[in-house]
């Protein structure tokens, strides 16, 4: 659980997870982003951090596939305060029949206070607030 002191350069511990649609643009993302997200700690559901280490050879710690109560272990990681922030990249337009309900996870994470993103621009935004000093600035024209 963050609280106002925590926004300060440290180890960061992250859940991440994917429905079975987004699971390469997460990797995609992961791949962007892999100096960051190397020095923080990361959590995935199975599939999730398997495609995470085959794109990004990433160390990713799993717990089992979402649909197997992997998201149940994630959640109670965030209602411990093990885990500072979750990325959820859910399928929005079509929902699978075997992904559970994203809603009870998300809720743990507002009752606990753990920000929570569910797209990749989200994820772009957390990952900035996190990473502040690895933030590169635009190049400038050097038009006079």
């Amino acid at each position: 659980m963050l609280t106002l002191d925590d926004w300060r350069p440290r180890r960061w511990r992250v859940a991440l997870i994917a429905h079975d649609a987004r699971k390469a643009a997460l990797a995609a993302f992961a791949g962007r982003h892999r100096e960051e997200l190397a020095g923080w700690e990361l959590l995935a559901t199975a599939g999730t951090g398997e495609a995470l280490r085959q794109a990004t050879g990433l160390k990713v710690r799993t717990v089992l596939p979402g649909p197997m109560g992997g998201d149940a272990q994630i959640g109670a990681e965030i209602a411990t305060g093990e885990i500072d922030a979750l990325i959820f990249l859910r399928e929005p337009l079509a929902p699978q029949a075997h992904d559970p309900d994203p809603a009870p996870l998300l809720r743990l994470a507002d009752i606990h206070n753990v920000p929570a993103v569910t797209s990749l621009a989200g994820a772009e935004c957390l990952t900035r607030a996190l990473a502040p000093e690895r933030v590169v600035a635009p190049r400038r024209s050097v038009m006079s």
